[in-house]
C-alpha cells in the first residue's frame, strides 16, 4: 500500500484537555507503523499550527502528503478553511503536493465507539427505556446538520434505544434544552445525551453545563451525559482509512445536498459561491494571554455583513472604480443582484460573478415618472424572494441621490438595508481637476446645490439671493442645463461677475475635460462647448488656487 506521509488537520481548541487528545491520537497512529511519517497542527487556537507541522514534514524530505481535515461532518471548516488554510501552505513549500482526505464521519467504527460510550455512562441499565439526545456542533451549513441527524438514525437503527433524537450546541435547532423538552413530552424517563464530538472543548463543555441546568430543573428524570468520541483505536483506524481513501482519489463529499452545489430553502445564496474562510460566531475572540502562532486570522475575510434579503445602498464614488469604498466593493462581490445607476462604477459590474443579476435602472420598465418607484419595487421584490440586493448608486446616496428614497421605501415593505457612503463627486470633482473646495484664508465654507431647477421655478428650494451674498464656494451639480440662468441669477443678487467658475466635466475618466471663466460669461461659454453632463461647476476664490 501508499505510505505517503500524513498530515492531521484540526481546527483548534482553547481545551488543553482537547489539545492533549489530538496529540494523543496523533501519537497512536504514528505507533501503528502504517504510513512513513505523520504530523498533526491546528489552523487556528491551538499550538502546533499547521505552518509546524507542514515544515516539519517537508524538513524531513516529504513533497507528497495526504492532508486529513479531522472533522466530524463537512462544514465551512472542511469546506474552506482548512483547505484556505493548506493552500497557504502550498505557496509556502513551493513544490508541496497533497490529496485531501474527506471528514471522518459519518461511519460506523465512530457510531460503534458512541454507543459504548452510551452504554458505560448507562453503567448496566437497559437500552430499551433509554433515550438518547445525539448532540452536534452545529452549523450555518444545512448539510453538516443533516449530518448528525442521519448519525442519530443511524446510531438508533438495531441498537434497541427507545429513540434517539438529535441537537446542537450552536447556530443550530434544537438546542440542547429544546431536544431535552422533547424527549420529555416523548414520554422519556432516563435520557442518556451524547456528545457528537471528537475532543473535549468550549462547546462539549457547554453541552454538559446546559444538560446538568436542564437535569436540575427536571428532578423526575434521570438525565446522564456520555464521554467524547476521544483517543481510541477505532478514530485512529478511521484516520487510516480516510488516508488510503485519499490516496485512490476517492474523496467523496456529500454533494448531493451541499449547499455550495444544490438550491435548499434559505440558503439560495450560497449556491456557486466559492468556500472561502469563514469566522465561526462560537469561536470565542481572543482572551488575554492567547497567542496565535498561525497567520489563519490574519486572512480570515469576514462575511460582509449583507444578508439575503437585505439591500445595501451603496455610493459608488465619483466614477472611477477605485474610488469605491472598500466596504461597498465587499458588498457588491457579495449581492446576488445589483442595481445599477448610469453614473455608477460600471467597470466594477464586469468583474461580477456571472450569475449576478445586473439590472440598468435607467432600463426599468415604467410608465411616466414612474423611474424611482420602479426601482423601489425592483429592490424590494428581490430582497423578498431571499436574493442581496445592491443598490449601486454613482457619488453618496445622500448627496441629491434620492438615496433615503430608496431606504424609507424598504423600510416601509419590511426590508432591512445597510447604507455605504460614497465619495461625493461634489468634493471630488474639483479635487480632481486640482481646486480644494476650502483653503485656509481663501474659503471657509462650502455650498453644494443642485441646479436641476432653475432660479424662479416654483418648486426650487434654493434661496438664490443668500447664495449670492455667500462669499466661499459654491458648487453645482446637475447645472448643465441650467447653468446660464443660474449665473444670471447669483450676478443680480450681488455676486462679482468676476468670480471665477470651473466646469468639470467625466471627473476622473480618460476623458475628463476642465476650463474656467468668469461667472457672467459661464452660460455662453457652457453652450459654446456645447458641455453635456455629468459635469460639476465650482465657483468662487478657490478657482484661483488650481495648480
Amino acid at each position: 500500500m501508499d505510505r505517503s506521509p500524513l498530515l492531521i488537520v484540526g481546527h483548534g481548541t482553547r481545551s488543553t484537555a482537547g489539545v492533549d487528545q489530538f496529540a494523543a491520537l496523533v501519537d497512536r497512529i504514528r505507533r501503528r507503523g502504517v504510513v512513513d511519517d505523520v504530523e498533526g497542527g491546528f489552523i487556528e487556537l491551538s499550538r502546533p499550527p499547521l505552518t509546524d507541522a507542514v515544515g516539519a514534514l517537508v524538513g524531513r524530505g516529504h513533497r507528497r502528503l495526504v492532508a486529513l481535515p479531522l472533522v466530524l461532518a463537512a462544514a465551512g471548516h472542511g469546506k474552506g478553511d482548512i483547505p484556505a488554510a493548506l493552500a497557504r501552505e502550498k505557496r509556502r513549500h513551493p513544490g508541496l503536493r497533497y490529496a485531501y482526505g474527506r471528514p471522518l464521519g459519518p461511519h460506523p467504527l465512530l457510531h460503534e465507539v458512541l454507543a459504548r460510550r452510551i452504554d458505560t455512562v448507562l453503567d448496566g441499565a437497559e437500552r430499551l427505556g433509554t433515550w438518547v439526545a445525539l448532540i452536534g456542533r452545529g452549523s450555518t451549513d444545512p448539510d453538516a446538520n443533516a449530518e448528525v441527524t442521519k448519525v442519530a438514525r443511524l446510531l438508533w437503527e438495531g441498537r434497541g434505544y427507545a429513540g434517539v433524537e438529535p441537537g446542537f450546541i450552536s447556530l443550530a435547532e434544537p438546542s440542547v434544552p429544546a431536544v431535552l423538552e422533547r424527549l420529555r413530552r416523548l414520554g422519556a424517563r432516563r435520557i442518556v445525551v451524547a456528545p457528537y464530538f471528537l475532543f473535549a472543548g468550549v462547546l462539549p463543555d457547554r453541552i454538559v453545563a446546559q444538560s446538568d441546568a436542564y437535569a436540575a430543573e427536571h428532578p423526575e428524570l434521570d438525565v446522564r451525559v456520555a464521554d467524547l468520541i476521544g483517543d481510541c483505536d477505532e478514530l485512529a483506524d478511521l484516520v487510516l482509512h480516510r488516508h488510503a481513501e485519499a490516496l485512490r482519489g476517492d474523496i467523496r463529499m456529500n454533494c448531493d445536498t451541499c449547499a455550495y452545489r444544490v438550491a435548499l430553502p434559505g440558503f439560495v445564496d450560497k449556491v456557486g459561491r466559492p468556500q472561502t474562510p469563514h469566522h465561526h460566531p462560537d469561536d470565542p475572540a481572543d482572551g488575554p494571554g492567547h497567542h496565535h502562532h498561525d497567520h489563519h486570522h490574519a486572512d480570515h475575510r469576514h462575511e460582509p455583513a449583507l444578508r439575503p434579503g437585505q439591500v445595501a445602498v451603496v455610493g459608488g464614488g465619483p466614477g472611477p472604480d477605485d474610488l469605491i469604498t472598500v466596504r461597498g466593493k465587499a458588498l457588491l462581490d457579495a449581492a446576488d443582484v445589483v442595481v445599477a445607476d448610469r453614473l455608477a462604477p460600471v467597470g466594477l459590474l464586469n468583474g461580477l460573478r456571472p450569475d449576478v443579476l445586473v439590472v440598468d435602472a435607467a432600463k426599468v420598465p415604467r410608465g411616466p415618472g414612474m423611474a424611482q418607484e420602479a426601482i423601489n419595487e425592483t429592490l424590494v421584490r428581490h430582497a423578498r424572494a431571499g436574493r442581496r440586493v445592491v443598490r449601486l448608486k454613482g457619488g453618496d446616496p445622500y448627496v441629491f441621490g434620492r438615496g433615503h428614497e430608496e431606504v424609507l421605501a424598504c423600510a416601509a415593505a419590511g426590508v432591512q438595508t445597510v447604507l455605504v457612503p460614497g465619495v461625493s463627486s461634489a468634493v471630488a470633482a474639483p479635487a480632481l481637476a486640482g481646486v480644494p473646495v476650502t483653503h485656509r484664508g481663501v474659503a471657509h465654507d462650502v455650498t453644494v446645490v443642485s441646479g436641476h431647477l432653475p432660479p424662479g421655478h416654483p418648486e426650487s428650494l434654493v434661496d438664490w439671493a443668500a447664495l449670492a451674498r455667500a462669499r466661499g464656494t459654491v458648487v453645482l451639480l446637475m447645472a448643465v442645463e441650467t447653468i446660464g440662468k443660474i449665473a444670471t441669477a447669483l450676478v443680480a443678487h450681488g455676486r462679482a461677475p468676476d468670480t471665477p467658475v470651473l466646469a468639470v466635466y467625466e471627473a476622473g475618466h480618460p476623458g475628463q475635460r476642465e476650463w474656467s471663466t468668469r461667472l457672467d460669461e459661464v452660460g455662453a461659454r457652457a453652450a459654446r462647448e456645447g458641455l453635456r453632463p455629468p459635469a460639476v461647476f465650482v465657483l468662487g476664490p478657490v478657482v484661483d488656487l488650481r495648480s
